[in-house]
C-alpha cells in the first residue's frame, strides 16, 4: 500500500496514433478523472469535448505514484518543461503563462528551456495559498502575516524582508483574487 497520496498523471488524446499527451498533472484520490466531470471552456476542455463528440475516450495515465507533493511537483513541472505547453510550440495545455515575447533585447540573460514555465508554477501555488490563507482569516491579512506563515520571509540582512509575499499581494490585487481593506489588510473577495 502506497505511503505517500500523491500522483502524477497525463491525459492523452487517443485519435493519435501514438496517443497524443494534452495535459500533465499531480493529484491525489481522483483528480485525474475530475477533468471529465467539471468540463470549463479552457484549452483542455475544449480539446476534452471534442474528443468525446468524435466517440473516443480521453486516455488517462498515472506516470509516477507513491509520491510526497513536493515530489509530484518537480515531476509534473520537469514533465511539463520537456513537453512544453500549446502557445510555446509545445503539446501540452496546461495553464501556464506564456513567457512574454516582448523581453527587451537588451537583457543578456540566458533563460533556459522551462525555467519560466517552473516559475510561474510555483508562483501560481503561491497566489492560491496566500489567497486560502485570506479566505481563512475574513478579518483580512497583512503582507507580514502572509510572509511569516507561509515561509516567504526572507532572512537578508537588509531592510525589507518582506518583498517577495507583497509583490505576489500586488498580483493578485491587479487579478482582482484580493483586495486591501483601510486598515491595510487584504481580505479574498472570491469563494
Amino acid at each position: 500500500m502506497a505511503k505517500n497520496p500523491f500522483y502524477v498523471y497525463v491525459l492523452k488524446d487517443p485519435r493519435f496514433k501514438p496517443a497524443k499527451a494534452f495535459y500533465i498533472g499531480k493529484g491525489t484520490g481522483n483528480r485525474i478523472w475530475e477533468h471529465h466531470q467539471n468540463i470549463d471552456d479552457s484549452a483542455k476542455g475544449k480539446l476534452i469535448t471534442a474528443i468525446l463528440n468524435e466517440g473516443f475516450k480521453v486516455i488517462h495515465t498515472i506516470i509516477a505514484d507513491d509520491l510526497t507533493e513536493d515530489q509530484a511537483l518537480k515531476i509534473e513541472a520537469e514533465l511539463i518543461s520537456a513537453f512544453g505547453i500549446i502557445s510555446q510550440g509545445g503539446l501540452l495545455t496546461n495553464r501556464v503563462k506564456p513567457n512574454p515575447e516582448n523581453i527587451s533585447k537588451k537583457v543578456k540573460a540566458n533563460i533556459p528551456d522551462g525555467c519560466y514555465e517552473r516559475a510561474q508554477m510555483g508562483l501560481e501555488l503561491i497566489k492560491s495559498a496566500i489567497v486560502e490563507l485570506a479566505k481563512a482569516n475574513p478579518e483580512g491579512i497583512k503582507n507580514s502575516d502572509a510572509s511569516k506563515y507561509l515561509g516567504l520571509q526572507s532572512d537578508y540582512g537588509g531592510g525589507s524582508k518582506d518583498y517577495l509575499s507583497y509583490s505576489v499581494i500586488g498580483i493578485l490585487m491587479k487579478e482582482g483574487s484580493i483586495k486591501r481593506k483601510k486598515d491595510r489588510k487584504h481580505i479574498s473577495i472570491k469563494d
